[in-house]
Formats: structure tokens, C-alpha cells, sequence
């Protein structure tokens, strides 16, 4: 068997490191003036409003490399945090990433861990335009800033739904959190048999959803398209009912939820009667999903209909009448936000 080449970070050095690295990087965006090799990058919205956010990725605590790629690591970094901008109903245009790692990472294992921060760039036309890297003793640590950019005023924040308002989610719900059970389900064959090869085969659908989830860019534009201003908007990182129980808040409103009609995929309920979990409670608490929960005036329910990748769960009450699911049969409960905590 051919012994792979190892390249020590040491070798390099911190900024020796950074120019390997970046070396390649390309800028899709016009208005960035200056990218990485100076103090700071230089951007221009051109009259457009900036949106800013970030995110932290901790090893052990947001991911496990015994089942993480570092490529799919490198994308999912970025596509996190895109995901936030597009819940601002922004476009995403830019990133600095920082990371901390280990002597036990080799240049190569950067190489590939930035092989996947590069083909989310390119997929979403983000550049890449700052970070740091440094010395890190408990693990590998990521650190994305995403800035984006949205028209003067268009920008959708949690705090707006009105009573009346429909509840609308992108895509479909709970796959990741199943294909995070069957990672871990696998994980715990093999340290128990290091013989046992593990068995993913036909999961290549709710295994993409926790390795390489999407930001859902393609939902922001086509509100543009059809200009439709949603009164409040979030990304689901945290479960269905945790998100909404967000907007809710802020909002200073109730709810009510159709579980039947929460949007879930073919494998996710198949595998969901595996593990015999019921998959309303994937949807509902286990998070990591990406999508665009939001709330639109009821002017728009023919519009937002005619997109199969949008689905109306319900809609916006008074405050007074609380947060609330109906089941098919009719049945009221209370919702409640059992999403996941990272100080948990």
C-alpha cells in the first residue's frame, strides 16, 4: 500500500500556511476591491444594505471527523452560514474564515478541508476574503463570517408576522437529524467491531443533509422573482417548532401548526420507522435542517402555492390563543421548543 505524503503545518509556518492555502482563491463578486493579503478586504455594496453574521463550529461538539469528510466539513461550514444571511431574505457575497487546529492535521488534510470551502464559494458565487488561522489544543475549530447583501428596506427580520399570516417552510424537514442517528448508529458498530464495515448504502439522502446541507439562495430569488416581502423569516438550525416558536416571540404572537402538513422525505420516513422514531419529532426538534421558515400575507397564498418546494403548515394567531400543533385527528398541543442546546 502507498504510504501518503504528510506535509507538517510547521513546515510552513502561520502565514506560509495562509498563502498555500489561498493561492487559488477566486472572487465572483464585483464589489469586492480588496480580498486576501492585506490588513482587511475592501468591499462595495453599491447602495445596497449589508447583512453580517457568524457562526462557530467546535470538533465534538457541532461535528465528529470519525464520519465528517473535511471536504464535506469545509462546504457545511460555509453553507451554514450562508443559510443564515439567506434567512434575512439576502443574497449572500461574502466570507472570512478562521480556523484553530492541531498538529495532528497535515497540510493535506487542509488542502481538502478547503477543497470544500472553495466549491461552496464558487456553487453560491461567494468570495472568500479574510480569516486567520491558529494554534488550537482542544480540536479543530471553524469560524465563518458571512456577509451578504439585500435592497434598501427589504430585509426580513423574526419579529414581523402579522395575525393571519400563513406559515410557509422550504423543503422537507427531519432528514438530517436521521441521518445523524444513522452515523452515529454505524459509529457505535464499528468501535465495538472494527471488522464491521458500516452500512450506509441507500441513505445518500439523509446522509447529504447532515454531511452537505444547502442554503436555500434558490427560495430567496425566486421571492425576489415574484416580489414577495415575507413579514418574518428564520433558517431551521434548530428544530420546526424552536424556529417558530422564535418568530412567535418576537413577533408577540400565537400559532397554529398542521402537523400533517409538515413537509417530510420518503427516506426520512422510512428510516424513521427503523429507528421508531416518529418523524413529526425529527421535524419538529431535531434541527441541522437549513431550510427558510417564514410567514407571508395571506395576498400571497397563490403565489407561494404554485412553488412545490414551499409548503403553507399554518398560520399566525393573536397572542392570547399561544403556540399550538393540530393533529389529523384534531387534537390541540402546546408547542414546545426541544430543539438542540449547545450548552446542553
Amino acid at each position: 500500500m502507498e504510504e501518503q505524503f504528510r506535509t507538517e503545518i510547521a513546515s510552513l509556518g502561520e502565514f506560509g500556511l495562509i498563502d498555500h492555502l489561498t493561492k487559488n482563491n477566486e472572487t465572483f463578486q464585483a464589489s469586492t476591491i480588496e480580498s486576501i493579503g492585506d490588513d482587511a478586504a475592501v468591499i462595495d455594496q453599491f447602495g445596497r444594505q449589508t447583512v453580517i453574521t457568524t457562526d462557530m463550529l467546535v470538533e465534538g461538539v457541532h461535528f465528529d471527523l470519525m464520519y465528517t469528510p473535511l471536504k464535506h466539513l469545509g462546504y457545511k461550514a460555509v453553507a451554514v452560514n450562508l443559510s443564515d444571511i439567506c434567512a434575512m431574505n439576502a443574497t449572500p457575497t461574502h466570507i472570512t474564515l478562521s480556523i484553530g487546529i492541531s498538529n495532528r492535521f497535515s497540510v493535506e488534510a487542509l488542502e481538502e478541508f478547503y477543497d470544500g470551502v472553495y466549491a461552496a464559494c464558487s456553487k453560491y458565487s461567494v468570495d472568500l476574503i479574510g480569516g486567520d488561522t491558529t494554534t488550537s489544543h482542544k480540536g479543530f475549530i471553524i469560524s465563518v463570517t458571512a456577509i451578504g447583501e439585500v435592497a434598501p428596506g427589504k430585509f426580513v427580520t423574526r419579529r414581523g408576522a402579522q395575525v393571519n399570516d400563513l406559515i410557509c417552510v422550504s423543503g422537507d424537514l427531519g432528514a438530517a437529524y436521521l441521518g445523524l442517528q444513522l452515523l452515529e448508529r454505524e459509529k457505535q458498530v464499528y468501535l465495538e467491531d472494527k471488522n464491521m464495515q458500516p452500512d450506509l448504502k441507500d441513505h445518500d439522502y439523509i446522509l447529504g443533509r447532515i454531511l452537505k446541507p444547502e442554503p436555500r439562495v434558490d427560495i430567496v430569488e425566486w421571492l425576489a422573482e415574484k416580489e414577495i416581502v415575507p413579514t418574518a423569516m428564520i433558517d431551521i438550525s434548530d428544530g420546526l417548532s424552536s424556529e417558530l416558536l422564535h418568530i412567535c416571540t418576537k413577533s408577540g404572537v400565537g400559532c397554529v401548526l398542521y402537523e400533517d402538513k409538515i413537509p417530510v422525505s420518503d427516506e426520512a420516513k422510512a428510516m424513521g420507522m427503523q429507528f421508531n422514531i416518529p418523524t413529526t419529532t425529527c421535524a419538529l426538534s431535531g434541527g441541522e435542517d437549513y431550510e427558510l421558515l417564514f410567514t407571508v400575507a395571506q395576498a400571497d397564498y397563490e403565489k407561494v402555492a404554485k412553488n412545490g418546494n414551499i409548503t403553507v403548515i399554518g398560520y399566525i394567531t393573536a397572542l392570547d390563543e399561544g403556540a399550538n400543533m393540530l393533529t389529523p385527528s384534531g387534537k390541540k398541543h402546546a408547542l414546545v421548543a426541544q430543539g438542540w442546546n449547545a450548552f446542553g
